[in-house]
């Protein structure tokens, strides 16, 4: 069964802690939480102050994907703010153990994520590392993309170097995710499911996401 990650990114921002508070009355499993500078993508989102409100309004692990440029610099802040998980992007990191590190001097859990564009390659050496794998199954920097039928096969190719490394890290997907995709990725090998418009622009939060459980 996999874990539901709704992403804050297509909540209302004018009441975002009733809109956490809901996701969680809902059965989400996870708070995903979007990060972007105008640099690595081309969109602005939030920053740890935001994170820290959010953390205020629910007790669910907040999974941070950081889209930014130099992401160590802003990994204590994130992580005293109070991400449990906190991914930093393959494409922008060159030394990607350091910044582990970095993640995992603060308590929080590294994670690390690849653009559709980018090969599984670039981070199966890390897979012993990293406690958690997202593919994007679109672009990042926008919400309600559709889904992109590429991170398919990296899925169940990360899947199998997982298997084959003996790691434990958590396989997660995110962009384009709703209940028809569901089943697809699950079975190629997504622990966790991020939904972001699926989830925050649908009339019954709870009924939502149980689709996206049931149809996995």
């Amino acid at each position: 069964m996999p874990l539901i990650a709704p992403s804050i990114l297509s909540a209302d921002f004018g009441r975002l802690a009733a809109e956490v508070e809901a996701v969680e009355r809902a059965g989400a499993d996870w708070i995903h939480v979007d990060v972007m500078d105008g640099h690595f993508v081309p969109n602005l989102s939030i920053g740890p102050a935001v994170l820290a409100a959010v953390n205020a309004a629910t007790e669910l692990p907040l999974d941070v994907h950081l889209m930014i440029e130099e992401p160590w610099r802003y990994v204590e802040a994130f992580a005293n703010a109070g991400a449990d998980y906190i991914t930093v992007h393959q494409e922008v990191c060159p030394d990607l153990e350091s910044v582990f590190e970095a993640i995992e001097n603060t308590g929080a859990k590294p994670g690390v994520a690849i653009n559709p564009g980018t090969p599984v390659s670039t981070v199966v050496p890390l897979l012993s590392r990293a406690a958690l794998v997202l593919v994007m199954s679109v672009n990042p920097g926008f919400g309600a993309q559709e889904f992109m039928p590429v991170s398919v096969g990296k899925l169940d190719a990360l899947r199998n170097a997982r298997e084959d490394s003996g790691s434990g890290c958590v396989l997660e997907v995110d962009g384009g995710i709703k209940a028809a995709n569901a089943a697809e990725v699950v079975e190629a090998g997504a622990d966790v499911l991020v939904a972001g418009s699926a989830v925050f622009k649908s009339p019954d939060y709870a009924a939502t996401i149980a689709a996206l459980r049931s149809a996995a």
